[in-house]
């Protein structure tokens, strides 16, 4: 209880001034430190040492800097940046030194696809590194085969692989028309210039930009119609700039100037916004909370940087961007709308996680823009729909869109399948905080 608390921080105090604070003032002038460590002897030392202590720190309560210190959320690099680098990487002989790389599975994957040296590169469930790879490989003049896992071998490819044919590469398919697996033959790019829908998918777009600077004369992409998942177009460019690689966008034109070389350099990646949703998920649910989370900006190259105003306009969870982390927390008495009405279309990763904290809280919500969904790891539209019933929701899902509309009390404990896909898995374990669950397949 709080007596035993304040009994067990006054004999913390007690060692610190009889035994600790020389220890913490020598790690202090220690020239090698992790960032936690050297932070926390810095405030023990300032305390209760012979560092000068301001006014202002005065006031400041011990445990509250400590957990400052001690208790952030370390979340992996994000994803989406991760895997441009790695294929810009790759083009520029690793020439770029990756800090907070993210340790997601399809990340992984595609860093050991662009190692090997093997004629068949199988990229399993990786559907981001498959799109990636049919450009990059297109690129190496050697014959390679591109296959992954069954539910890959069902998600389209044939966008891609019409652009990349309307340039002058010969892909066969080995299997199905327009799926994977693909037979990428020993070829030249005839031309820099090339069309593609504007409401395809982002992925099919960046693959040819990250390559474009290694085309002899740059690249040309031309979409046609209106540009949907524009966020992720625009971390593209920003990414080729911040590289040393002329890129824009000119309305629906996108041009890419040649550059053989790349200088070397550090990137530091942004942790990944659509991971730290699940976490505002566990905040929305939660009675009270505080939850710090690292390498989260508030000028974010991330379309799910949304993430935060949605959670604050339609949840009560406030975000404090501080230095290289944020601080979640609730709004007190905040007020839930009757109903929630969001156009996703440039962040539609975060749509799982925010149809389940809606279902949780009984908030009747329409989401949009949900297009992209029926082609990425699973049918991610049909597999919330069956989901959300085991736990008592009633929707209404169409192509591109998905309506929460009446709620009640599982009749027993729901049982999640995850689809092979892990965004099912981690949108629903905030559940556990309203009633017990069960994950399937939760590795």
């Amino acid at each position: 209880d709080f007596m035993e608390i304040q009994a067990l921080q006054k004999q913390v105090d007690l060692w610190i001034q009889e035994h600790g604070v020389r220890y913490f003032n020598e790690l202090t002038n220690m020239a090698i430190l992790t960032e936690e460590v050297g932070e926390v002897a810095r405030i023990i030392a300032r305390r209760y040492g012979e560092q000068s202590e301001k006014e202002s720190d005065k006031t400041k309560d011990l445990g509250e800097e400590l957990a400052d210190v001690l208790f952030v959320i370390q979340l992996g690099g994000s994803k989406s940046i991760s895997n441009r680098l790695l294929i810009l990487n790759a083009l520029f002989e690793n020439k770029i030194t990756l800090k907070n790389l993210s340790d997601a599975e399809d990340t992984d994957l595609l860093k050991q696809a662009l190692e090997t040296d093997n004629e068949v590169v199988d990229i399993h469930h990786a559907g981001t590194a498959m799109r990636f790879l049919t450009s990059y490989l297109s690129l190496l003049k050697k014959e390679k085969i591109l296959t992954g896992s069954e539910r890959m071998k069902q998600r389209p490819i044939g966008i891609l692989v019409d652009a990349l044919r309307s340039m002058g590469i010969s892909i066969d398919y080995l299997e199905n028309q327009g799926f994977p697996p693909l037979k990428i033959h020993p070829s030249s790019f005839k031309t820099n210039k090339v069309q593609m829908q504007a409401d395809t998918s982002s992925q099919y777009l960046t693959s040819l930009m990250l390559i474009g600077a290694k085309l002899p004369e740059g690249l040309e992409l031309e979409l046609i119609g209106t540009i949907t998942s524009l966020p992720y177009l625009e971390m593209t460019l920003t990414m080729l700039n911040e590289l040393g690689i002329e890129a824009k966008r000119e309305g629906n034109l996108i041009t890419i100037l040649p550059k053989k070389e790349c200088n070397s350099q550090n990137f530091t990646i942004e942790s990944d916004w659509s991971s730290a949703s699940y976490l505002y998920s566990l905040a929305a649910l939660s009675e009270n909370c505080r939850i710090e989370v690292s390498y989260l900006f508030e000028k974010s190259l991330q379309g799910d940087r949304r993430v935060a105003d949605i959670y604050r306009e339609n949840f009560g969870v406030e975000t404090d961007f501080r230095k290289e982390k944020i601080v979640l927390t609730k709004i007190p008495n905040f007020t839930y709308p009757k109903k929630i009405e969001l156009n996703l279309n440039d962040c539609p990763d975060v749509a799982q996680t925010i149809a389940v904290t809606a279902a949780a809280l009984r908030i009747p919500t329409l989401l949009t823009g949900l297009h992209t969904l029926k082609i990425k790891e699973t049918d991610r539209i049909t597999a919330l729909h069956n989901e959300l019933k085991k736990c008592g929701v009633e929707t209404l899902p169409t192509q591109d869109s998905l309506e929460l509309i009446s709620f009640t009390s599982p009749s027993s404990r729901p049982s999640i399948d995850t689809y092979n896909d892990h965004r099912m898995a981690m949108a629903f374990t905030p559940l556990a905080l309203f009633y017990p669950i069960e994950i399937k397949n939760e590795q």
